[in-house]
C-alpha cells in the first residue's frame, strides 16, 4: 500500500477516485481523473519547500541502496566483512556488471520493517562498515573496476562501541585513501547524506544528488535543538542549512543533480535506477579517457576547491 505525505492529500484522493472508477469500468472518468492527477502532481511538486523535500528524502517507500543494486546490477556478488572485526549490515558492497561494465557498488542500507531496520542499524554504519567499504575499494583498484557509491544515512553510528573501535579514524582514513584510488569513483546521494557518515563514502571524482535528496553537516532536528532548543524550528533549520540539491549545486558543493521522477523515486523505482545507471556509465566513460595521473590530478583539484570562495 502506497504511503502518502501530508502535502500529498489531494493526490491521494484523486488516486483513490481513479481506483474506484476503474472498478466500475468508467473509462471516461478515469481519463479525466488522470488529467486532474497530472495537474495536481505538477502543482504540488513544482513548488515544494525545503522541508517537504527532506520528507521525500526520508520517505519510507523510497528506494534504498539494495533496491538500486537489484535493479541495476547483473551477476552481483556481495562482499562481507572488514577482515578485522565483523560484517556491518549497514554498508553493502557488491561486485558485478552494470550494462556490460564491471562495477563495484557500495551503499548505505537503512532497512524496512522493524527487524530489518534493527539489523541494518537504521542505516548508521559502524567503523567496520567503513573499513569494509575501504577493503572493497582496494579490491576494485587491484582489478581496475570503477566504483559507484550510494549515500543514504542519517549519519555514522555514535554509539560507545563504535567510538571505542575508532569511528572517526575509520571515516578519516576513507577520506584519505579514496582521494588517491586509481579507478573512477562516482558517488550519488540517493536519500539522506548525513555528516561524516555520508562523507566516508562520498569522496571521488563526481558527487551527484537525486532530485529529492539532502546533504548536510547535521540533521535539521539536531540543528534546531542546538540553536533554539525548540523542535518546532525544524522547518526553519532545514531552510537555513541549505541542504537541498539546488542550493548545494549553486554553491558548487555537488557536481550534478539527477532528475528522478517528479512525483518521487518511490513511485517509479526502475526509472530512478535507470537514471543512476546512466549517470554512472556516462561518468566512467568520460574518466576512462584520462590517464590515471590526469584523473587523480583532476580529483585532487576538485576536492581541494570545495568550499572555496572569494570576498
Amino acid at each position: 500500500m502506497a504511503t502518502y505525505l501530508d502535502f500529498e492529500n489531494k493526490i491521494e484522493k484523486i488516486q483513490e477516485e481513479i481506483v474506484s472508477a476503474h472498478a466500475i469500468a468508467n473509462m471516461d472518468a478515469v481519463a479525466k481523473l488522470q488529467k486532474d492527477l497530472e495537474k495536481e502532481v505538477n502543482k504540488t511538486f513544482g513548488s515544494l519547500s525545503d522541508f517537504q523535500k527532506l520528507q521525500l528524502a526520508r520517505h519510507p517507500d523510497r528506494p534504498y541502496a539494495l533496491d538500486y543494486i537489484k535493479l541495476m546490477m547483473e551477476d552481483a556478488y556481495e562482499i562481507h566483512g572488514d577482515r578485522a572485526f565483523r560484517d556491518d549490515p549497514a554498508i553493502l558492497c557488491y561486485i558485478g556488471w552494470i550494462d556490460g561494465q564491471k562495477a563495484m557498488v557500495i551503499g548505505e542500507q537503512k532497512g524496512r520493517g522493524v527487524k530489518n531496520k534493527i539489523k541494518r542499524n537504521f542505516g548508521m554504519p559502524n567503523p567496520e562498515g567503513y573499513r569494509k567499504a575501504l577493503r572493497a575499494v582496494r579490491m576494485a583498484e587491484k582489478f581496475d573496476i570503477p566504483v559507484l557509491m550510494l549515500i543514504d544515512t542519517p549519519g555514522a553510528y555514535p554509539g560507545l562501541g563504535a567510538e571505542e573501535r575508532g569511528q572517526s579514524e575509520a571515516i578519516a582514513k576513507n577520506l584519505f585513501e579514496f582521494a588517491a584510488v586509481k579507478v573512477p569513483m562516482i558517488s550519488v546521494v540517493i536519500g539522506e547524506g548525513g555528516s561524516g557518515g555520508a562523507l566516508a563514502i562520498g569522496v571521488g571524482d563526481k558527487l551527484a544528488m537525486m532530485r529529492y535528496s539532502v546533504f548536510a553537516v547535521i540533521s535539521p532536528e539536531g540543528c534546531s535543538a542546538i540553536l533554539w532548543n525548540d523542535p518546532s524550528k525544524v522547518e526553519t533549520a532545514t531552510k537555513a542549512l541549505k541542504i537541498t540539491p539546488t542550493d548545494l549545486l549553486e554553491h558548487q558543493l555537488v557536481d550534478d543533480v539527477l532528475d528522478e521522477p517528479l512525483i518521487g523515486a518511490h513511485r517509479d523505482k526502475q526509472t530512478s535506477a535507470d537514471v543512476v545507471k546512466a549517470y554512472f556509465l556516462e561518468q566512467v566513460k568520460a574518466l576512462r579517457k584520462l590517464t590515471i595521473d590526469e584523473m587523480l590530478d583532476q580529483r585532487y583539484k576538485h576536492l581541494t576547491t570545495v568550499g572555496a570562495f572569494k570576498e
